[in-house]
């Protein structure tokens, strides 16, 4: 489904350096790929958003938020019913704002914050109550830690016919030799190239995919047995430590940080 350009254009065209709006979307909406005149922050109050680019995928759930530099190109996919905030930031609106496409951790503050600045006029004065939170929004995004929720894609083309497999059934088991030889290339060049392509080795990026992958299903409700087995984990408690391992807390604790 095409994004309707007439949505965002007032936002991005307003003089102010910071602006945002709510919009509500139903469970499996995509919106095309896409790109914005100024940088965008993401976040949604409901629901889990795939951010797909050609440099890769950001999978964002609750308690996050993605901020994407200006004009990159990015469809936006729903998992469950979306309750997105967006904000259309000016780069050089405040020093120290992030310089590349990245999720950010949300803490309650900047929550509040994201809230108050989607319901905020376009025309509002840089000296009103509305500019001061402005302000402090801009610190609170110069100082959110970077999280690890990005897959990187590989540009190659047989390399990224491997991935999209993969990210369609992570619970394949084939090795980096089985790969190699379905498409054609030694396993020595293919380690080289797959590394090469995303800067993580191929058994790194299944491991980060399964994990991204399962945030999704999770988001769904979907049983965390079936989780771990739909994304190539022989038991529950296998995917439990691996995603405590990467995360820093369990799958049944995830939607509730």
């Amino acid at each position: 489904m095409a994004i309707d350009p007439s949505l965002h254009q007032p936002f991005e065209a307003a003089s102010r350096p910071v602006t945002g709006l709510a919009v509500e979307y139903p469970r499996g909406h995509v919106i095309a790929s896409h790109q914005h005149a100024r940088s965008q922050f993401l976040y949604a109050t409901q629901g889990v958003m795939v951010i797909e680019t050609r440099r890769g995928r950001w999978v964002v759930p609750p308690t996050r938020g993605v901020w994407l530099q200006a004009h990159v190109e990015h469809t936006v996919r729903m998992r469950g019913p979306v309750s997105m905030r967006t904000l259309f930031i000016d780069q050089d609106a405040a020093p120290d704002l992030p310089t590349d496409s990245c999720v950010l951790s949300v803490s309650p503050l900047l929550r509040e914050l994201v809230l108050e600045a989607s319901r905020m006029p376009l025309d509002y004065h840089l000296g009103s109550r509305n500019g001061r939170l402005v302000r402090l929004l801009l610190d609170e995004f110069q100082a959110l830690p970077v999280l690890p929720f990005h897959l990187p894609w590989p540009e190659d083309r047989r390399l990224s016919q491997a991935c999209t497999h993969l990210a369609q059934q992570p619970d394949d088991p084939a090795t980096a030799a089985d790969w190699a030889e379905r498409l054609a290339m030694s396993t020595k060049t293919f380690h080289r190239q797959f590394k090469g392509h995303t800067g993580i080795t191929f058994g790194q990026w299944r491991q980060l995919a399964r994990l991204l992958l399962s945030l999704e299903s999770l988001a769904e409700g979907t049983p965390i047995v079936q989780v771990a087995l739909e994304h190539g984990y022989s038991s529950q408690s296998a995917y439990t430590v691996m995603f405590k391992r990467y995360f820093g807390i369990p799958p049944s604790a995830f939607y509730r940080g």
